[in-house]
């Protein structure tokens, strides 16, 4: 991969107001930022407020050495209050119309799309309009060849998706993820119940022509379906800190072996250790250690 080959996490940034303080979150963000400590290029694409919750993501985000294209605009910057259960599972309280909801598509963004070699969008950043509009018109502007990943990674949120933009965005990607749990709801959306969950990945795989689609089920393992072929690992057991963005640091470290030519089984052992490792750690957002960005150097 040469540096015009970006990979772009794009949609949903925020602060998770948790129980001990607040940590930085969405999705794209922590997608992004994983990908940055596995070496590749990396931009995360969103919109922040004109306020100080605004002006520290963009100062998180440059002590970070993380690339963004974050825009300014008349919007609140995005918050979630988030309380953890017995299980350090999260659940999430999303406040709307926020500055995220509204990320504007200019020149300077197109210019991006066309030097990008994968991105990362979910169903969260497409609850509005204005992003849905932009995510749309990003994917319109990116390099059309066999190599170029578009990763949907579905990210069901508290109602905030429909059946027209989960079908939209699975004919858009290429690589599908989703956990059990949306499967399960997808499922009952489009008219597939009562089969296993592996015959419902395969029939999305073949009715969407994915090149992949990873399936998360927690602590019962992992999967991922290409064409002909299946993977599956078990989880490993760790004390668990809590679960925030472990699902993203998996897509994250999937994603950047694939682009640096490793097979999917080399992709999918790399992405259940990350995974694994994020989950014993508080937040989204840790330092991996080397014996995981080691191995994609």
């Amino acid at each position: 991969m040469n540096a015009n080959d970006v990979v772009v996490g794009m949609g949903e940034v925020l602060w998770d107001m948790l129980p001990e303080g607040k940590k930085i979150g969405g999705a794209p963000a922590n997608f992004a930022y994983h990908v940055s400590q596995f070496g590749l290029p990396t931009c995360v694409v969103s919109a922040v407020g004109e306020d100080a919750l605004g002006k520290e993501i963009l100062d998180n985000f440059t002590s970070k050495g993380l690339n963004c294209h974050i825009a300014t605009v008349p919007y609140a910057t995005g918050t979630v209050q988030v309380s953890i259960d017995q299980a350090g599972v999260p659940q999430y309280e999303i406040k709307e119309n926020v500055a995220w909801d509204n990320i504007p598509y200019t020149p300077a963004l197109e210019a991006l799309a066309r030097r990008t070699k994968a991105v990362c969008f979910g169903s969260l950043a497409q609850r509005s309009v204005v992003s849905r509009n932009t995510i749309g018109s990003f994917l319109d502007a990116m390099p059309e060849n066999d190599e170029t990943l578009v990763v949907f990674d579905v990210n069901l949120r508290q109602g905030f998706y429909n059946k027209e933009i989960l079908c939209n965005s699975m004919k858009r990607c290429n690589i599908l993820k989703i956990n059990d749990e949306e499967l399960i709801q997808v499922s009952r959306m489009f008219g597939y119940p009562g089969i296993d969950l592996q015959d419902k990945c395969w029939i999305l795989l073949g009715k969407y022509n994915l090149k992949m689609l990873i399936l998360t089920c927690g602590i019962n393992g992992s999967y991922v379906f290409t064409p002909g072929n299946i993977s599956f690992l078990p989880t490993p057991k760790v004390e668990v800190a809590d679960t925030v963005g472990a699902g993203d640091s998996f897509t994250a470290a999937f994603i950047s072996s694939i682009l640096k030519g490793k097979s999917v089984a080399e992709a999918h052992a790399l992405a259940v250790q990350t995974s694994a490792y994020v989950c014993t750690q508080k937040g989204a957002m840790p330092v991996l250690p080397p014996q995981l960005t080691g191995q994609l150097q």
